[in-house]
């Protein structure tokens, strides 16, 4: 098992999460720098309200584009385009999606424009944190500039996290 996976893994069996903002934000950085992203950030979701949000990002470096201010902001699901085939997959709580490339990646996986309009990014892994029968959030970490081919390391590292990010996400949702 890599050094980080365990070390990730056994931090986020530690409940109670008195601190899930700063648990995210150190989740968030040490998945993207152990899968070699250039930004990976966290979107949570309220199962509930049927509303969602970016609400923690880490960056490379400031080169990397953040989020936007409107991305951090509650938004409506059912505002997002029904022709977005990851958001779909991630309600539908089917596997996690690996993009090695926006630009080839087939329509039925991915929306082209809809990608390079509100993320930009050339590779990405739409990881869905799903729990209780409920999607609580997508991790995604993810490449500008050029495409890259995500690996079985990549894989054993993410696939893991995402059903104990969900006590996590739930307990940061709570917090407000």
């Amino acid at each position: 098992m890599h050094a980080l996976h365990a070390e990730l893994l056994e931090t986020l069996v530690k409940p109670p999460h008195s601190h899930p903002e700063q648990l995210l934000n150190e989740v968030v950085r040490r998945v993207g720098e152990g899968v070699h992203a250039d930004r990976c950030f966290l979107w949570v979701r309220q199962p509930a309200t049927r509303r969602s949000r970016g609400a923690v990002v880490w960056r490379r470096d400031e080169s990397v584009p953040d989020l936007t201010p409107e991305q951090r902001e509650w938004i409506d699901e059912t505002l997002f385009p029904p022709e977005d085939p990851l958001y779909a997959a991630a309600l539908a709580h089917w596997p996690s999606v690996y993009v090695n490339d926006v630009r080839t990646a087939p329509r039925e996986v991915l929306n082209r424009d809809f990608e390079d309009r509100y993320f930009g990014h050339r590779a990405l892994i739409h990881a869905h944190i799903v729990g209780e029968g409920e999607l609580w959030g997508i991790l995604q970490p993810c490449v500008f500039g050029q495409p890259r081919e995500w690996t079985p390391e990549d894989r054993a590292l993410i696939e893991p996290l995402l059903p104990r990010l969900v006590p996590v996400v739930k307990t940061f949702l709570a917090a407000g």
